[in-house]
């Protein structure tokens, strides 16, 4: 599929589906960046369906407990768990399903949302050596999802499995990876180099990072075993009014530009948030469209499976997809050697 920007403008004037609504009773819910934005919102949302835990996972814990209480007095619901994580820090994501692991108090992880993300216009460095917006929003999300996968199919069952829901975004429609990138042994390394990273390739960064975030998913669903309880969904939020452009406003004429298209063209925090809440807990029929089975490795726009790029499905996509894949289990087989276990124990 491509989507021309008159099809971007037309879905961002479209009304936006109501918010799915499920009970959560009993289940334990996780979002990460959860403490601003569609996190917060899509927070909101799970809180008043009752879960019997909600943590958030939030790099501030100033900014955590303050989402704590918003929670709280908006949705009256008060078992809100604030988490510190840092995706990009490995050791933060480690320390956080360790955690995880030792106070799970059940039967396991029901619902993970990977929501946290950064957009950076220059190179900058992450605590572990790689390019931050590859490691936060592709490794990190990479790596916890992985983490806690055990817990989510412990969790789920056949008839009503676990999920794991990874941000992405419309913008991978027009990703670009260069021939040199994809030739490359290690596509991740090179573009993590910081000889590579001029502030041209970094204008193409962050539609790179959310192209990823679809591969993976893909990817997930492509080499997990058979009847395994767990679906792994990508979504998009739509365009929304977001802090996560937030270094644009320090550039006078981008700023201009970007205010412009927030006032025409922007969802609230809360609109883009019930795409996240859809894919979460949306699509639980059996069969036909909207099924369970169709939102495994599918991508979700406006409370739908739609079709990703023509990249995306196409040979050399597929190709790119799978490299990406087995470059990133190398790298975070590095990290921990859970990695490599969780691999051995639940892919093909």
């Amino acid at each position: 599929m491509r989507k021309p920007i008159w099809q971007f403008i037309f879905d961002q004037w479209s009304t936006v589906p109501p918010v799915e609504k499920a009970n959560l009773r009993g289940k334990t819910v996780v979002v990460i960046g959860a403490n601003v934005g569609i996190g917060l919102e899509a927070t909101k949302h799970f809180a008043r369906m009752n879960p019997s835990r909600l943590i958030l996972g939030c790099r501030s814990e100033t900014k955590g407990r303050e989402a704590i209480e918003e929670v709280k007095r908006e949705t009256k619901y008060g078992e809100s768990e604030l988490w510190p994580i840092d995706l990009a820090d490995f050791s933060s994501v480690k320390a956080f399903a360790d955690r995880f692991n030792k106070k799970k108090q059940g039967k396991g992880l029901d619902i993970l949302v990977m929501n946290a993300g950064i957009l950076q216009l220059n190179y900058e460095e992450a605590k572990d050596g790689w390019e931050s917006t590859i490691q936060v929003n592709h490794l990190s999300t990479a790596l916890l999802s992985l983490l806690l996968m055990p817990n989510m199919i412990s969790a789920g069952t056949l008839s009503s499995p676990s999920r794991v829901v990874i941000v992405s975004s419309d913008v991978h429609y027009w990703a670009t990876i260069e021939d040199e990138v994809r030739n490359s042994p290690k596509v991740l390394a090179k573009l993590s180099d910081k000889t590579y990273c001029t502030t041209n390739a970094m204008r193409r960064r962050y539609h790179q990072t959310k192209l990823f975030n679809l591969f993976f998913v893909r990817a997930m669903a492509a080499h997990l075993r058979l009847k395994t309880p767990m679906a792994a969904v990508a979504v998009n939020p739509g365009y929304c009014y977001s802090q996560l452009r937030r270094f644009h406003y320090s550039r006078p004429m981008l700023n201009m530009f970007v205010r412009m298209m927030e006032l025409l063209l922007a969802w609230t925090s809360e609109q883009g948030a019930r795409q996240l809440v859809y894919a979460a807990v949306g699509a639980r029929k059996k069969g036909g469209s909207g099924c369970e089975e169709e939102l495994k490795g599918g991508y979700v726009h406006l409370a739908e499976v739609v079709e990703p790029s023509d990249f995306v499905i196409s040979k050399e996509g597929g190709m790119l997809q799978e490299k990406i894949w087995n470059e990133t289990i190398e790298i975070l087989s590095g990290v921990t050697p859970k990695i490599g276990d969780i691999v051995a124990e639940y892919f093909q």
